[in-house]
């Protein structure tokens, strides 16, 4: 559960205030998680996420935690730590990742780098070091929103995308995008307090994750979202096939994006 909640989180994040150009806005938002798809369902943990720019790229800082009783005697508690830093022009990410289950840690680094039409990423984990070669359109996490925004903005009903993922299979996810009718979201829970919004353009969307080298495999998991032009997501279910998970919006503050000199 820890690694689709993790990775739809990663599609939350960035923008800066020229939406024509389909970029990220900094922002910290906090979202409550539940289990299950009743109204009522049960909350099991927070995500937090803070998104900082400066002119040489983006800092993404992401904390997840969750605690799932499954009897009175035997929970099972995870946590998951993102510390990332992206370059502008989407070519570069350096991250580092701890994640926590009852209490074992885990932790790993990498960097990835486009070098021409070539991007190869350089992972180092409790298993050992491994080095990739990715397939030449994957996007990085800030671009992948960006890339995100501008085809909903373009009107496309449905597309294909190559993303990087640094928390869950630490390679390239292939993610199927389809535009949903309003109807198909469900609506945010009865009992969370409203978030004021930015009052912008939103999509509602569905997207399955397959492994981006296993595409002919069934999807891993997928994600129903409300997609803001803006970059922010809310009212997340992420669904693995054996449990889901919702995301609702509790807090959302915008941040500013630098004024850099031009290159």
């Amino acid at each position: 559960m820890r690694g689709p909640v993790s990775f739809a989180f990663a599609l939350l994040a960035l923008l800066s205030p020229q939406l024509a150009c389909a970029q990220m806005q900094p922002h910290h938002a906090v979202y409550n998680l539940r289990l299950g798809a009743a109204v009522n369902a049960p909350r099991i943990g927070t995500a937090v996420q803070d998104l900082t720019q400066d002119c040489a790229g983006w800092h993404l800082k992401r904390d997840i935690t969750t605690e799932i009783a499954l009897t009175s005697a035997w929970k099972i508690s995870v946590a998951s730590k993102l510390d990332a830093e992206e370059g502008m022009g989407g070519n570069a990410l350096r991250y580092r990742t701890v994640q926590i289950q009852n209490g074992v840690e885990r932790q790993t680094s990498g960097k990835v780098q486009r070098t021409g039409k070539e991007m190869r990423a350089e992972i180092v984990s409790p298993t050992g070091p491994i080095q990739l070669t990715l397939p030449a359109p994957t996007l990085l996490p800030v671009a992948s929103i960006n890339h995100l925004v501008e085809r909903l903005t373009a009107k496309a009903a449905s597309f294909p995308a190559l993303a990087f993922d640094a928390e869950v299979v630490g390679d390239a996810f292939l993610i199927d995008v389809t535009e949903l009718n309003d109807g198909d979201i469900r609506p945010p829970p009865p009992s969370e307090h409203p978030v004021t919004l930015p009052k912008l353009k939103a999509w509602p969307v569905f997207m399955t994750f397959t492994r981006g080298r296993q595409q002919d495999q069934k999807p891993l998991f997928s994600v129903k979202a409300v997609v803001f032009a803006n970059g922010v997501l809310d009212r997340l279910t992420v669904d693995t096939g054996l449990v889901q998970v919702q995301a609702d919006l509790q807090e959302l503050k915008m941040g500013t994006a630098p004024v850099c000199p031009r290159s």
